[in-house]
């Protein structure tokens, strides 16, 4: 069995940043009908709600709005996501390097869970207020009141409005979504690869499809643990200001006691059906970024 590659979360940053480049293009439409899913209004006494479901809300944004309706706002995570997924495949590769006694350790999964967590929270730092303009822009474009020219503008009007408060809005969600998630997201992906790992073969030698299931795999396992308070965080910060005094306590009550239980996993289906191949795309892209960097700087 070959040696393992020793770590290194400079590697993990280039190499995360390409992976996060592909999952946006992958899961972006499904992202928009996710976020439109889980902010239309609740249907008054004799209406029936806009969108059914993910595919009628797939169906009537490309009528409405064309293909590129279903990418609106992906310059916002292009800019945000690329650095975010450099920082959270720092995030995990320096977790993994601070609990190894020497560079051939094994970490248990624990360990790569905490490792997973760490990332989660050097994430949030990036993720709080690129998410927060996302979810403004899509569900403008939803509603046909355009109170924003794009992303800047955005981030403008957001800061004379409420100061630098007003763009990190929702951190506190943020992070009780993205750390146990991170978690789950990496522990899944390395569990994964171990098992899909013939004998006698290293991890790194893995073909495309048993790293596209892995990774596909782990993004369904994180949105599992993620969907909850990411409903409450695209509720949250794309409320008015002031509706919500408490933060999300007060998200959470509201939700459960207009629309049951059940609303936490608002936009299920949208979120899993692009979960698979976002995410799939993410570590397939991450996986042939680190075997040229590699190869590029065996020693970096």
């Amino acid at each position: 069995m070959s040696k393992q590659q020793p770590i290194s979360p400079m590697k993990n940053f280039f190499a995360g940043g390409f992976g996060g480049v592909c999952l946006v293009f992958a899961g972006h439409p499904l992202d928009t009908i996710k976020v439109r899913l889980q902010t239309q209004p609740k249907a008054r006494p004799g209406e029936v709600l806009f969108y059914k479901g993910t595919f009628d809300c797939f169906k009537k944004t490309l009528a409405k709005e064309g293909f590129q309706g279903l990418y609106k706002g992906m310059a916002a995570p292009i800019i945000g996501v690329t650095p975010m997924f450099a920082v959270c495949f720092f995030g995990f590769g320096l977790g993994k390097m601070l609990q190894q006694k020497t560079p051939d350790d094994i970490l248990t999964y624990p360990q790569l869970f905490a490792a997973g967590m760490l990332s989660g929270v050097f994430t949030t730092a990036i993720m709080a207020p690129g998410e927060r303009i996302k979810c403004l822009l899509q569900i403008q474009a939803a509603s046909g009141q355009v109170k924003y020219a794009g992303p800047m503008d955005c981030v403008k009007q957001l800061y004379r409005e409420n100061g630098i408060r007003g763009i990190y809005k929702g951190t506190a969600l943020t992070l009780m979504r993205d750390v146990p998630a991170s978690g789950m997201y990496f522990m899944t992906y390395e569990w994964l690869k171990k098992i899909l790992t013939p004998e006698g073969k290293s991890p790194t030698e893995l073909s495309v499809p048993s790293v596209l299931f892995a990774g596909g795999m782990a993004g369904i396992f994180n949105w599992a643990v993620a969907i909850p308070p990411d409903v409450l965080k695209s509720r949250f910060q794309t409320a008015p200001e002031g509706k919500y005094p408490n933060g999300f306590r007060d998200v959470l009550r509201e939700l459960v006691r207009e629309e049951g239980i059940g609303s936490l996993y608002k936009g299920f289906n949208a979120v899993m059906l692009r979960a698979f191949p976002a995410n799939a795309a993410c570590f397939l892209g991450f996986e042939m970024a680190m075997k040229f960097l590699n190869w590029m700087a065996p020693n970096l």
